[in-house]
């Protein structure tokens, strides 16, 4: 699995994998770590129900722990090294390399290809920021130019807990996921603030609402604290109080933005926009020029 239609990056690589013992079939597993995975009767994770339908056919809870065996994809690990072509990686994107259940060797062998591929944009996600510190490669430093460090935060609580950690961990990027947005937001008045902001509505049958406020809020507070804002989509229509506002009927919000399935525009504009890294380009590009001369 590695195209994706995730608007915010290029490719999904997933090089952690889990074995259902029972059944022999392969995918994913990965543990609730809050509000934003779901609830009982709404929402929902998407690589939970993915691998409902075509892997290990478990949900993602601690309880199945002892009924799947986690194992590091070797394949799919060396993928990215012949990736000539630079590209955005999500990494990891159907579970959480930093969780207490990700073995550290796996986490090495992550970054160990990530250094190798300058050429790459590696987008390391996670809902366990407290994790990240220790086990990050001892060269890390001021981190590779080329790894962006995120947190996810559908809340002000949430964000609140998890960017107090992830602020102080060095990186080249440091985002926030604010998807699923299940409640305002709003960065503090005085920062560090993150290098990049994706936000976005929660899709599927049992999708809690998003409030456009909440998105527009968001997005003025980036423009003046100079952070990238990405908004990704708006989410379920039929949860969605911008249709009722802009007095538009689930067909027609559809056919009025192409660009994503729960629709992207923010008032009529797109909003997309990513951090610039200037060092982090450099290096890629000298990557992909050597490797060009490569026969």
């Amino acid at each position: 699995m590695t195209k994706t239609k995730i608007e915010w990056t290029d490719e999904s690589w997933n090089p952690l994998r889990a074995l259902n013992q029972a059944t022999g079939k392969v995918g994913w597993h990965c543990e609730h770590a809050s509000a934003g995975c779901g609830v009982p009767n709404h929402g929902g994770c998407y690589a939970e129900a993915f691998n409902k339908r075509l892997g290990t056919r478990l949900p993602f809870k601690p309880g199945h722990r002892d009924d799947i065996e986690m194992f590091l994809d070797e394949e799919m690990l060396q993928m990215a090294l012949h990736w000539r072509r630079p590209r955005m990686i999500f990494v990891c994107s159907m579970t959480d390399l930093f969780a207490d259940f990700v073995k550290d060797e796996w986490i090495d062998a992550v970054f160990s290809v990530a250094k190798q591929c300058p050429r790459h944009t590696f987008q390391i996600l996670t809902k366990r920021p407290q994790n990240i510190r220790k086990r990050l490669p001892p060269d890390w430093g001021d981190g590779y130019p080329n790894v962006w460090l995120g947190t996810s935060a559908e809340d002000q609580q949430w964000f609140d807990r998890r960017w107090r950690i992830l602020q102080t961990i060095p990186a080249a990027v440091r985002f926030i996921s604010y998807e699923p947005a299940i409640g305002p937001l709003r960065p503090p008045k005085r920062g560090p603030f993150p290098d990049w902001l994706i936000s976005g509505g929660e899709s599927g049958p049992r999708a809690r609402p998003l409030d456009p406020q909440w998105i527009r809020d968001i997005i003025a507070d980036c423009r003046r604290y100079g952070v990238a804002p990405f908004h990704k989509q708006w989410g379920t229509y039929r949860n969605n109080p911008l249709v009722t506002e802009q007095r538009l009927s689930v067909k027609n919000a559809k056919r009025a933005d192409p660009f994503a399935k729960g629709g992207a525009l923010v008032d009529g504009e797109l909003v997309r926009e990513f951090p610039t890294i200037k060092e982090a380009k450099a290096l890629a590009q000298a990557d992909a020029d050597r490797k060009e001369l490569v026969p």
